[in-house]
């Protein structure tokens, strides 16, 4: 998902950690499946996902209309 990738985001006394633009990864998700099923498969196997304290984060700058 390297290009929905917009930056990294930093937190005090935290690792940073890459940041995705929500609308760009589904776009990169729906040339595989509807656009329908990509905004459920991110929602349930992306932003769901926990993987340590390096887990990306996410960024919504439109919205599904």
């Amino acid at each position: 998902f390297d290009e929905a990738i917009i930056g990294v985001a930093e937190r005090i006394g935290q690792s940073a950690v890459v940041a995705y633009d929500t609308t760009k990864l589904v776009e990169v998700l729906s040339r595989t499946m509807s656009v329908d099923e990509a905004y459920e498969y991110f929602e349930f196997n992306i932003l769901g996902a926990y993987v340590g304290e390096r887990t990306p984060m996410f960024v919504t700058t439109t919205f599904k209309q």
